[in-house]
């Protein structure tokens, strides 16, 4: 079988086995043979005609065989893309995702180039935010936390691949490690599902960690958390930006307004989604 008539069959595969689109299933195949092979896209499309070998096949069909039985992309393939910076993944970390760009974006907005603004990334898993703000704003003193150190050491290790070994990396549940000190912007992208939603018994949600995912009935346990720690930390006229669900825009406001925030507002995602809320801080606590 040539490579591409093995894509088309993975494509049909996946795509019988998932919910993905017809591309996607197409993208998932091309990545999977990429992987087994040890080859880029390029290649690939320059030897579509050439057959594999039988030690080939086998690694490609173990491959597939993770990802047909519902295992994310990500996770098989140790690598996912964010805001440009290619990022190591494990299950001991939640997947990146495109929608958490619009926390990124947010962030850029406040920060001025060239100043050494202190910003605080709470939750950092894979690291992508706080790395992906370091890599934009060299000046900035960028600080990540994150309680699992099984987390913080995949962070480091995407830190040091990309040489951004200056971010500050720390175990610390949520700001109990940061006592005393004080950062223009916090950035947050918390778990924020409610613990009985159904999806997270679907798709890529079911391999990733729970506790990165979900956050007691309503899914704002720790968005309350947060905003209410978030003034002790948080310089005069800091801002305090959080990523939430899809319908949680409006609530995450009225948390922020009664703790004490101004300037209130949202940041929509790709979808139009209003998919990051955030606020200033006018408290000198």
């Amino acid at each position: 079988m040539t490579l591409k008539a093995l894509l088309k069959s993975a494509q049909q595969y996946i795509r019988a086995s998932s919910s993905a689109s017809t591309e996607e299933a197409l993208i998932d195949a091309r990545l999977l043979l990429q992987q087994a092979l040890g080859v880029n896209h390029a290649w690939l499309i320059a030897h579509m005609n050439d057959v594999l070998t039988y030690a080939q096949s086998e690694a490609f069909q173990q491959l597939l065989s993770r990802r047909l039985a519902g295992e994310p992309i990500a996770y098989i393939l140790e690598m996912r893309e964010f805001y440009g910076l290619p990022l190591k993944t494990t299950p001991a970390t939640l997947i990146p995702r495109p929608d958490t760009e619009t926390l990124v974006e947010a962030a850029l907005a406040k920060l001025p180039q060239g100043e050494a603004l202190k910003v605080l990334d709470l939750g950092t898993g894979t690291g992508a935010v706080a790395l992906a703000i370091a890599q934009n704003r060299p000046n900035a003193q960028v600080t990540a936390v994150d309680f699992s150190a099984e987390a913080l050491s995949v962070a480091q290790e995407n830190a040091q691949n990309l040489g951004l070994s200056r971010v500050r990396l720390m175990q610390s549940d949520w700001f109990s490690g940061l006592q005393g000190e004080k950062f223009d912007l916090i950035v947050s992208n918390p778990p924020y599902i409610a613990e009985n939603d159904v999806h997270l018994k679907q798709g890529d949600l079911r391999f990733e960690p729970i506790t990165a995912l979900a956050s007691g009935e309503d899914g704002l346990n720790d968005i309350r958390r947060i905003i209410q720690e978030a003034p002790n930390y948080l310089n005069p006229n800091g801002w305090l930006m959080l990523e939430h669900g899809y319908d949680q825009a409006e609530r995450v406001a009225a948390l922020l307004k009664q703790h004490g925030f101004s300037q209130i507002n949202h940041a929509p995602d790709l979808a139009g989604i209003q998919r990051v809320t955030f606020g200033q801080s006018l408290r000198s606590c």
